[in-house]
């Protein structure tokens, strides 16, 4: 959740951010309303209780009628701290409920708008001119099937639609891929981690994936478990309830592990091929930081995925997403997309957030600092995942179906080129 103390002295910004999202900025003053009900409610509460506890001593040295009006006095209070209470309760899940509907105030930078208001912050190569080559490329998947890399059929027949086999040479790039991904985050300081893919409730929810998408997680009802869809969500739980020293500098953690999305609301989107699918796997940067230190560290982790794309060879953009297309949690985002020749146009593979303290506070994750603990900053960002197998395969074709694998790539596959029929 944001924090209240924003809403109660600067609530003009929160407003500004509900706008630019494009969500409604009245639920501030409601939040406000349900905030100043709860003290008042306390403060009444208090002092009554106050009152009551000085009442027993009295009541023990009263007599007579004198004591018969102070015990009529006592039930009054007892009757009217307990109301108190109820109040101040209701009013706290009231705040709660409300304060779950807002996401992170975003970054005075953010683009204001929808999915398709981002702002291109820089492009790096040039699309392949593949008429000049002399030939029409092939999709990713028209490939992998040469390739015998990838088989759809099959994925549906034991599991469904947007499901898939990596065999052969698929099987071998994506693990060659995240293995460079991870070799690449341990050599830039980052503690590797397999993690859990299935979280409890309490963490789902904190990390912010149930407030507006939980219809795109899938949920073990009969475990109250959830299948998570980025090890971001078990990396922000992995410090619930601690107080971090960073006096060394921030955690940074590098997750490897499968991840599971519903893709609820995207019927007829992406229906071929392995661009969006149900299961995948990734290689996910998380790092705890000083909330003063979260926009370079922002930084740092968009430079670390500007480094595995340029090392996978492929022409791609930086973009600057708009408060609309951020998701709850984060505060800024930037994605970088690849050119996909054949669709003609540039798709996301990674995105990196700051998430600032909106995570932690919900977590209960702390910092030691000198005036006492403040909540952490928590930020993400992709280093490599399943889909950039499409990039990868479509950008590096050849024209009898054969692709080359991209040199950072080939101590890690054991190929130099994959090659039909092999």
């Amino acid at each position: 959740m944001i924090d209240i103390k924003l809403l109660r002295d600067n609530p003009d910004a929160v407003r500004a951010s509900q706008r630019s999202r494009g969500e409604d900025e009245g639920v501030v003053d409601a939040i406000r309303a349900a905030d100043e009900r709860r003290r008042s409610s306390l403060t009444a509460y208090e002092q009554l209780r106050a009152e009551q506890k000085t009442m027993g001593k009295d009541v023990a040295r009263a007599q007579g009628e004198e004591k018969q009006a102070l015990l009529a006095r006592t039930k009054e209070i007892a009757a009217q701290v307990k109301a108190l209470q109820a109040d101040a309760d209701e009013a706290q899940v009231e705040l709660d409920t409300l304060l779950s509907t807002i996401g992170n105030v975003v970054e005075p930078e953010v683009p204001s708008g929808g999915e398709d208001d981002y702002v291109v912050l820089e492009t790096v190569g040039a699309p392949r001119d593949f008429a000049a080559e002399g030939f029409e490329p092939r999709d990713h998947l028209a490939l992998a099937e040469g390739l015998d890399a990838i088989d759809m059929a099959r994925g549906a027949k034991v599991a469904g639609a947007r499901f898939y086999f990596l065999k052969g040479a698929g099987a071998r790039l994506e693990m060659g891929l995240l293995g460079l991904a991870m070799q690449r985050a341990i050599a830039a300081g980052f503690v590797p981690m397999i993690t859990p893919t299935l979280v409890k409730s309490d963490v789902m929810a904190g990390a912010g994936f149930l407030d507006h998408h939980a219809d795109e997680v899938y949920r073990l009802e009969a475990d109250d478990l959830y299948l998570t869809g980025t090890s971001e969500v078990a990396l922000a739980g992995y410090h619930a309830d601690e107080v971090l020293d960073l006096s060394a500098g921030p955690l940074r953690y590098a997750g490897q592990s499968t991840c599971y999305r519903r893709e609820a609301g995207s019927y007829g989107k992406d229906t071929r091929g392995i661009i969006r699918v149900h299961q995948f796997n990734k290689i996910e940067m998380f790092v705890y930081c000083r909330p003063e230190d979260a926009v370079a560290e922002h930084q740092r982790l968009l430079a670390f995925e500007k480094e595995m794309l340029a090392a996978i060879e492929v022409p791609y953009r930086v973009i600057d997403t708009a408060a609309g297309d951020l998701g709850g949690p984060a505060a800024r985002k930037f994605d970088c997309e690849a050119w996909v020749p054949t669709q003609g146009r540039y798709r996301e593979l990674t995105s990196t957030s700051n998430c600032t303290t909106f995570q932690a506070r919900r977590l209960n994750t702390r910092v030691k600092g000198e005036g006492g603990n403040e909540v952490a900053a928590t930020l993400n960002g992709t280093l490599a995942t399943t889909r950039w197998i499409v990039a990868i395969l479509e950008n590096h074709q050849q024209p009898d179906g054969s692709v080359i694998v991209p040199e950072a790539l080939r101590p890690h596959v054991g190929l130099d080129v994959l090659v039909p029929g092999a």
